[in-house]
């Protein structure tokens, strides 16, 4: 039996930068990951389509250089070599967080979970009482959750699951024959045509990277508009300003099935406003969300699982097992990189306020919110107004050539105190993190408006216009 302090399953942000701290205050700390470090954030996630992103940025700004006085002739976007970047910006990185866990044992394997009888388990690392379970009849603690991997067995005070997600599939006929997200990111070349189904954070940044390169993309969209969970002013914006870029968006549609066509292409065949309809394309894209990769055996270490997959748990990030917390996309709380990394300081006793987590989407223009939308308002009966900053009012945004999209603000009418902050522009996420620390600490709008200094010209003073137009 190896014991721990901590025991992380799960090399991604919910795992190793915990883990780091952890070791660096003197824990004894055990990683187990069975694939990359740096999870799917790193490898199949945020970082490879930032870069692709990047590299889409770059097309689009070569495209329109004369409009800054610079002649660009002959722009040929290359894949293959964008590509080949992403990975070794991935791999670089990889070998950062590689180096970030010197002191913690990393376990490379495929772990489950069980339990073992808790016979008064000795050592220096030896897990307390209170991390097993108790027998119902006489109050004693017999069983204690254990961690295997290759054969072997570990135990900890503190177990920590965070093993993530996968893409989620479509049960529809012909399933198999679109790709994933993941499956994107390992081409070296592109399709003439692709059908993304979903328009969600995913379906959308990759939308607006495929187009940048030429390739001619659908997207079918199930909800009545794109970005479901953001405001839908900011949806339409975004929606409107593709659609003027090439990309055809389909919205209130479902896809019912996928199939072989003639010369090598998928057919789809989806329910719209007109009854069934289809297209036709090289490839198709499954980007309907993802779902919670759980280990195997919890069951057996006492584990809840929701009806919809994810592992159950308390505010506190507790399972209903003894010793274990489970943080991430595995909770199903909050499916974010940046959020998964808070859950786990939670778990380990850190006063981390969960309430405003702020959300972006990397497209071209970028979306942001951070708090509530107006449909929450709304549904939650909350008073509020809203105030708006166009970007083609801001100074630093025209001498960039990005006065697309605006930054609207919805605050109480009668406390001032912001609610919600919705942004589609330039730069949207970096502006999203000044109005995180406005709701936060608490900022009024006329704090945003009158008393906080903005410098100038900067992206940052869309979002004081838009507090001092609250009225």
């Amino acid at each position: 039996m190896n014991h721990s302090d901590i025991i992380i399953i799960g090399g991604g942000p919910g795992g190793y930068e915990i883990a780091t701290e952890a070791a660096r205050a003197g824990r004894k700390v055990t990683l187990i990951e069975k694939a990359d470090l740096g999870g799917t954030c790193l490898n199949r996630g945020c970082i490879p389509t930032k870069c692709l992103l990047a590299s889409a940025s770059a097309i689009l700004s070569a495209r329109r250089a004369a409009d800054f006085g610079v002649s660009i002739e002959g722009i040929t976007p290359d894949y293959a070599k964008a590509a080949e970047r992403m990975q070794g910006v991935v791999a670089s990185l990889r070998q950062g967080v590689e180096g970030l866990l010197k002191d913690v044992e990393v376990i490379r394997g495929e772990a489950s979970l069980g339990t073992v009888p808790f016979v008064g388990l000795v050592g220096d690392h030896a897990p307390e009482p209170e991390a097993c379970s108790l027998n119902a009849e006489n109050g004693e603690r017999t069983m204690l959750p254990v961690v295997r991997v290759d054969g072997r067995e570990f135990t900890a005070e503190q177990i920590l699951i965070a093993t993530g997600s996968a893409p989620a599939i479509l049960p529809i006929p012909g399933a198999d024959l679109a790709i994933t997200s993941d499956d994107l990111l390992k081409l070296t070349s592109l399709p003439k045509s692709i059908a993304i189904i979903g328009g969600g954070v995913i379906g959308m940044e990759f939308a607006s990277i495929l187009q940048a390169f030429g390739v001619e993309v659908t997207v079918i969209e199930y909800c009545k508009e794109i970005l479901p969970p953001f405001d839908k002013e900011v949806a339409k914006r975004l929606r409107t300003t593709l659609s003027r870029r090439g990309v055809k968006i389909i919205v209130g549609a479902a896809v019912s099935k996928i199939e072989q066509a003639a010369e090598g292409l998928l057919r789809l065949t989806y329910a719209g406003k007109k009854g069934d309809e289809s297209l036709e394309c090289e490839t198709a894209l499954m980007a309907v969300g993802r779902k919670a990769v759980l280990p195997e055996g919890c069951a057996e270490a006492g584990i809840n699982v929701n009806a919809r997959g994810f592992i159950e748990t308390d505010p506190l990030m507790r399972t209903s097992a003894p010793g274990v917390y489970a943080v991430g996309d595995v909770n199903g709380r909050c499916m974010l990189a940046h959020a998964a990394s808070a859950q786990a300081r939670v778990a380990f006793g850190d006063d981390v306020d969960m309430e405003y987590i702020p959300s972006a989407v990397f497209t071209s223009p970028e979306c942001a919110m951070v708090g509530l939308t107006e449909e929450q308002c709304q549904k939650e009966e909350i008073e509020y107004a809203s105030a708006k900053s166009m970007f083609a009012g801001n100074g630093k945004a025209l001498a960039m050539g990005e006065g697309e999209g605006f930054v609207k603000v919805l605050y109480s009418p009668a406390t001032r105190l912001m609610l919600g902050v919705h942004i589609i522009g330039p730069h949207a996420s970096d502006i999203a993190a000044e109005a995180t620390v406005c709701l936060a600490e608490g900022v009024t709008v006329d704090d945003v408006a009158h008393t906080i200094i903005h410098g100038h010209p900067t992206l940052s003073e869309a979002l004081m216009t838009a507090c001092a137009a609250a009225k």
